[in-house]
């Protein structure tokens, strides 16, 4: 997802779209399976994906039956998501537009959605365009899919590598806000409350994801605090010595990433 109207000084995504659309795994169709057993992404709906990246959520959706349109800042994350899409046999249609100003049209949509991305937005701004563009009774899902760093695992040590890459104050946000983080935003349900959503729930569950070596340092550059953020020889160290761990520490290949889903619904507020 890239920085949809996010604070000047965040990470650019556009600069990770090829890593991003290869290594950065999508969210597991098992999160669509739960949202439809709760009234949510029913065949023909239609939904607003929201810094939709390389199209992870929006697909899930479109392949659930849905009509997608899908929007993000970034022209060449876009680029990677309809190649992908190809690949799914779906179709999304995809717009090029800040989260809180989408320029779609409102009370047109039965679900929005925001996957891995509501933190990079004007968190306020973008929920008063979600309820902008839900029909009366439609739904928003804010989703994540975070790995779970844990003492003395393969995650913990990749951190440390990123963390000494990563100098403080090197952007609006901080060095890197969410690397201490357990997969959960109970923040958002504040900022859904303040919009006048009702019926707000949250669900979780973790699995875990197989990475190759090499796709995991793919997967590691592509996040928000290297490529997206440092110059090209930082992320070729950050890079090397991320592989020369992985050969030395953690020689089981594939290696075995523990993730968690974490999402928050609710209603349209009346």
């Amino acid at each position: 997802m890239t920085v949809a109207g996010s604070s000047r000084g965040a990470p650019d995504f556009a600069r990770t779209a090829t890593d991003y659309a290869s290594h950065r795994a999508g969210f597991p169709s098992e999160l669509l399976d739960r949202l439809a057993a709760r009234g949510i992404a029913r065949p023909g709906g239609r939904v607003a994906d929201l810094g939709t990246g390389t199209g992870s959520l929006a697909r899930l959706f479109a392949q659930h039956g849905c009509e997608v349109t899908a929007v993000d800042l970034a022209a060449p994350l876009l680029e990677q998501a309809r190649r992908l899409d190809l690949e799914a046999g779906v179709e999304i249609d995809y717009r090029q537009a800040r989260a809180e100003e989408t320029g779609l049209p409102g009370d047109s949509f039965d679900v929005v959605s925001a996957g891995q991305c509501w933190h990079w937005f004007d968190r306020p701004a973008a929920t008063r365009e979600v309820a902008r563009l839900l029909v009366d009774g439609g739904a928003v899902v804010i989703a994540h899919f975070d790995w779970l760093p844990m003492r003395g695992n393969v995650l913990a040590a990749t951190q440390k590598i990123i963390l000494r890459y990563t100098p403080p104050g090197a952007s609006a946000h901080g060095p890197w806000r969410f690397s201490r983080g357990i997969g959960l935003y109970p923040q958002w349900l504040v900022d859904l409350q303040s919009g006048g959503f009702a019926g707000i729930e949250t669900f979780s569950f973790d699995v875990e994801v197989f990475y190759p070596h090499q796709a995991w340092v793919g997967r590691v550059r592509a996040s928000a605090p290297v490529a997206a953020t440092l110059d090209d020889e930082q992320v070729r160290a950050c890079s090397n010595e991320l592989a020369a761990l992985l050969a030395e520490a953690f020689p089981e290949d594939p290696l075995r990433i523990p993730h968690r889903v974490w999402a928050v619904t609710a209603r349209a507020p009346s």
